[in-house]
């Protein structure tokens, strides 16, 4: 049997039964990866285009004690009368240090930039090249991936740049060793801290999504999730702490609900998951028992 024939599989787009080589496979593929890149390509050069304006509003915002989260810190101070949730003033400066500096870093929040933007679409692409090889029924169960697989990266995109960057951008900032030293970062370590916490919270917001697929092969099941539901406390309790350096057990609370609320909804998930794994297998139990009664 030559390397085609072992890859073969049946190619459901065209919808004539038509079997595609592992050639034809990798040219696909490379189809689908080059739109994705040009998407990216695109939202990186208009990000560039405009990349004052994105630095001022957006990412250097956290860096200053006007920005949304710190005024509702300062609210939420007033009603609970723990005046050190206020953040009154971030006591750093930020500076490039090389001569291309500047420039390196525009091209490299132009990428992450384009990278966020452009994800709805590369994820379409990269699906449009998976979904014709899954089963009629996981194609039923994966319905609307797309859709969830998005809300769910841009909640954990949205929650890292508003909860856990500034939580950590506060207490980084206002830690010092000693008065006299000053806190002074460059801005490629600042635009590492953001990227880095908002697009790992992106990814850590998957988690319903790995539980269904884990719950789809058989690995999970929702009686292991609640069973060890107390130790699953306890590890997110540890996550949110290592996330926000800050000492306060407030902040540490704010990171800590919506990763309990997404253990929750996961097992919701791995629930629904076993409901359609136990109806098909009755369906197919009747099916057969049909047959052998006729």
């Amino acid at each position: 049997m030559s390397l085609d024939q072992d890859f073969e599989r049946e190619d459901d787009e065209d919808g004539d039964g038509k079997e595609m080589s592992f050639i034809s496979h990798l040219e696909e593929l490379r189809w689908h990866v080059i739109r994705a890149g040009a998407s990216i390509l695109i939202f990186a050069i208009i990000a560039f285009i405009y990349i004052q304006e994105i630095y001022h509003y957006v990412i250097v915002a956290p860096s200053r004690p006007d920005f949304w989260t710190y005024r509702m810190l300062c609210k939420l101070s007033e009603i609970t009368g723990y005046e050190d949730l206020c953040v009154k003033a971030l006591n750093f400066k930020m500076q490039f240090i090389g001569m291309g500096d500047a420039f390196t870093m525009s091209m490299t929040s132009s990428v992450i930039t384009g990278l966020l933007f452009a994800f709805p679409y590369a994820f379409w692409e990269i699906w449009r090249f998976i979904e014709p090889g899954l089963k009629p029924s996981e194609k039923r169960s994966a319905r609307g991936a797309v859709f969830y697989v998005t809300s769910l990266f841009f909640s954990g995109v949205l929650f890292g740049y508003y909860i856990v960057s500034p939580l950590a951008i506060n207490f980084l900032a206002n830690y010092t060793l000693d008065p006299s030293i000053i806190n002074e970062f460059s801005v490629a370590s600042y635009i590492s801290l953001v990227a880095t916490l908002t697009l790992a919270c992106g990814v850590a917001f998957q988690l319903p999504i790995v539980v269904f697929v884990l719950s789809k092969i058989g690995i999970l099941t929702p009686a292991f999730m609640r069973e060890y539901r107390k130790h699953s406390m306890i590890v997110i309790l540890i996550v949110a702490a290592i996330i926000t350096p800050s000492p306060d057990i407030y902040s540490q609370i704010l990171v800590a609900i919506p990763l309990f609320l997404l253990y929750e909804i996961s097992i919701m998930v791995s629930a629904k998951v076993e409901r359609e794994k136990l109806r098909e297998e009755t369906r197919l139990a009747k099916l057969g028992g049909t047959l052998t009664e006729d």
